[in-house]
């Protein structure tokens, strides 16, 4: 069935590439990857793709500079390779918050990293839940921005938490919070953060629209970084009287101090997704917390097979 269909991935998140092929019954193809001694890197295909119709995995987490090349190199050696169409999967969208001009004299990396995707050879660009939906006006090729919204509230959804309120842990989130909220069918609550004035320093003072008293709070976002919004709003959630304090995100990056600071918030538990991979290093310093990732290879599975045979991606989220 999927003879001329390739998968193959970079060195970014293997594991969710395995998954993916486990879904779709098909084999992850072999690539040879590697530094020189002067940190080059070097891609080598293991057999031919002519012709055919190719996927790569390939998350631009940390180390971000590294997993991007990497992904512009197998690009490039698929399509010298005269791959009949390239699709790259980037699940995790590296500088995604440079995407304007909100300062003088500063780049908009993430159109300039859409130029080089393109320019390498990609025919199609697929990722998860983009940091600003304007990036996808970046890309000149068809691009599949795909979201894991209904898998995360359908987690919460079965977990039937009483009392429960979904908290946007800041104003720039009140959209995707509101939507959240209606999808559980429970109150929404925002955290606003305001920076003010006190004995000739600027200090950052947080005041909430919305009531937590006595409720069990879920604060949702796109992704964790270096954690520091939802430790904050956590504590601040609980000294104005909420009870429990989930954390609901798409891409858990947890950079440093990320799981240091998680481990601070109290948290009851922290949902994520495998866009990235978490190291069993961060798992460890998070040992205390509970951690449930979800997989998205099963959703991103379907979505490769439909492309691969021409059937709409979009009627997957309107059914």
């Amino acid at each position: 069935m999927y003879e001329d269909l390739a998968i193959f991935s970079g060195t970014a998140n293997r594991q969710l590439a395995e998954e993916i092929c486990e879904y779709l019954g098909c084999p992850l193809r072999g690539v040879d990857i590697f530094k020189f001694p002067n940190d080059n890197i070097f891609v080598r295909l293991q057999r031919s793709v002519r012709g055919q119709h190719v996927f790569i995995i390939q998350p631009t987490c940390a180390p971000v500079n590294d997993n991007i090349m990497e992904l512009l190199i197998l690009i490039d050696a698929l399509r010298r390779d005269s791959a009949g169409d390239i699709t790259a999967v980037v699940t995790y969208y590296g500088y995604s918050r440079t995407d304007k001009k909100d300062q003088p004299r500063v780049p908009i990396t993430a159109r300039l990293v859409a130029d080089m995707i393109t320019v390498a050879g990609a025919t199609r660009f697929m990722t998860m839940d983009l940091h600003a939906d304007q990036i996808q006006g970046f890309f000149t090729i068809p691009v599949d921005d795909i979201t894991a919204f209904h898998m995360l509230s359908e987690y919460f959804i079965e977990k039937e938490i009483e009392n429960a309120v979904v908290v946007a842990p800041d104003v720039g989130a009140t959209k995707i919070g509101r939507d959240f909220a209606e999808a559980l069918d429970v109150p929404l609550t925002i955290i606003e953060k305001r920076r003010e004035r006190r004995q000739g320093r600027k200090t950052e003072v947080l005041s909430l629209i919305g009531d937590v008293r006595g409720m069990n709070a879920i604060i949702f976002d796109d992704e964790i970084d270096t954690a520091g919004t939802v430790r904050d709003a956590a504590l601040f959630l609980k000294a104005n009287g909420a009870r429990d304090v989930y954390a609901c995100v798409t891409h858990a990056v947890l950079s440093h101090p990320g799981p240091e600071r998680l481990n601070e918030a109290g948290l009851k538990e922290l949902v994520v997704t495998n866009t990235v991979a978490i190291s069993e290093e961060k798992r460890q310093e998070m040992k205390d917390l509970k951690l449930t990732v979800l997989s998205v290879a099963p959703l991103l599975g379907e979505v490769i097979r439909r492309i691969y045979l021409g059937i709409s991606v979009g009627e997957m989220f309107n059914e």
